[in-house]
């Protein structure tokens, strides 16, 4: 287990992104967040090379990252682990993935919409991109044409949810990003790319070329969700703007997520491993994005949540008007592990039980957030109703928090909130 506060995938924001103004520029993409802030409950599957190392996702690969490798590093030297981490590709093999038993799962779950990682930062592609060799059915594969997204997206839309494409904008894997030499790696280019813009440019066309390719190729997607916030200007320009402009003609309705960069295609922000705090929240639509495990990929022996922690975290963070995106890491041949399969199936019988305090619901006053959580009570309301979840009778069994409906009865939430008001059932 890596402690939270020694993490390095955790990264800050390198603008005020939470407080941003400036967008959404269009009114398709405002009413998807809008229906985006209804969805609540998302999931964010991390599988890959990383996964049949049983590391913590690609993060060994960068020399500078030394909090990843810990004390079980895929390979004593930097040397050797880059070497045989880059060679996993050809016995990668998917053969237990079913994405139907996934998407029943899912659906079982409470989950709403569903991120899939079609590139981690290592570079391996999950989707059948034609601008890499570097995926499931590449050269020697016994997959050859095989797209685990496009199967997902089509098992998506059959049970109901929503898709996206989580994409990492550094590829640690392309000759334009890293070059193939035995030097240490940071997580960045390694090189300075005004001093070698021509090289800079292939990078970005690629970049280009695979956003391109996701956008047109899987008909419409909720969400592409750009990771690796490093990867931007000034340092390492994509020149974003360019290709975003080309994602919305083809998908009017997608939220451009690119993380921790603020500004026109940070659509929604996205606070990592931690809940807002009420005195601090987002002024613009937000999703904390918490892993089941301790790690968002698959990692032998991972400490999983409990049921408990689970339910009280998506308490908050609905009650605070955000949306909780739950992370699961299959296993290398593709079944989700027991573990997750277990939670998601508890929470589903909860959430099927209190859907109506949780799904379409918006955040209370502060002042009522306050109060309550003190009594270990949580609030969500709708035009009609406010959703009382009483935590207190369920300090050692968690499935027996449940949701009361309660009328406005003519009753604003602030006065009540100053102790004036009272409810009838």
């Amino acid at each position: 287990m890596v402690e939270k506060e020694l993490r390095g995938d955790i990264e800050p924001a390198t603008q005020d992104s939470e407080t941003q103004q400036d967008f959404p520029e269009t009114a398709a993409v405002r009413a998807s967040l809008q229906q985006f802030s209804s969805d609540k409950i998302g999931v964010l599957v991390h599988w890959g090379l990383y996964a049949k190392a049983g590391i913590v996702e690609s993060w060994e690969l960068s020399d500078e990252d030394e909090w990843a490798r810990g004390k079980s590093a895929f390979r004593p030297n930097m040397k050797q682990l880059k070497q045989d981490y880059w060679g996993l590709n050809s016995g990668f093999d998917p053969q237990n993935f079913d994405p139907q038993a996934w998407l029943r799962l899912f659906k079982h779950a409470g989950i709403r919409y569903l991120i899939f990682t079609t590139k981690h930062h290592d570079g391996f592609n999950l989707y059948d991109t034609q601008f890499s060799d570097y995926k499931v059915g590449g050269t020697g594969s016994p997959y050859h044409g095989v797209d685990i997204f496009g199967a997902l997206v089509t098992s998506a839309r059959q049970a109901g949810l929503k898709t996206g494409a989580y994409y990492s904008k550094a590829d640690w894997f392309h000759p334009d990003y890293w070059t193939k030499d035995d030097h240490p790696k940071s997580r960045h280019a390694d090189y300075v790319p005004t001093q070698q813009p021509e090289r800079w440019q292939r990078y970005v066309d690629f970049v280009h070329a695979q956003l391109r390719e996701l956008a047109s190729r899987y008909g419409g997607l909720s969400i592409l969700w750009l990771d690796a916030g490093w990867v931007g200007a000034p340092r390492e320009d994509l020149q974003l703007e360019q290709i975003a402009e080309e994602i919305r003609l083809l998908q009017p309705n997608i939220l451009i997520v690119d993380r921790t960069r603020g500004g026109r295609f940070e659509n929604y922000v996205t606070p990592e491993r931690r809940i807002p705090s009420v005195d601090r929240l987002p002024t613009e639509v937000w999703e904390s994005g918490l892993p089941l495990a301790d790690n968002w990929g698959y990692v032998p022996h991972d400490h999983y949540k409990s049921l408990k922690q689970i339910i009280l975290s998506l308490l908050q963070v609905i009650s605070l008007g955000g949306n909780l995106l739950l992370g699961v890491g299959p296993k290398p041949e593709g079944a989700l592990p027991k573990q997750a399969i277990q939670r998601l199936t508890e929470l589903g019988a909860w959430t099927s039980q209190n859907q109506e305090g949780i799904y379409g619901t918006h955040a209370i006053e502060p002042i009522i957030f306050k109060r309550a959580t003190k009594q270990e009570i949580y609030l969500t309301q709708d035009d009609q109703s406010y959703y009382l979840f009483v935590t207190h009778p369920a300090r050692d069994e968690s499935n027996r928090i449940k949701v009361a409906r309660y009328q406005t009865c003519g009753c604003s939430a602030s006065s009540w909130g100053e102790g004036k008001c009272r409810f009838s059932h």
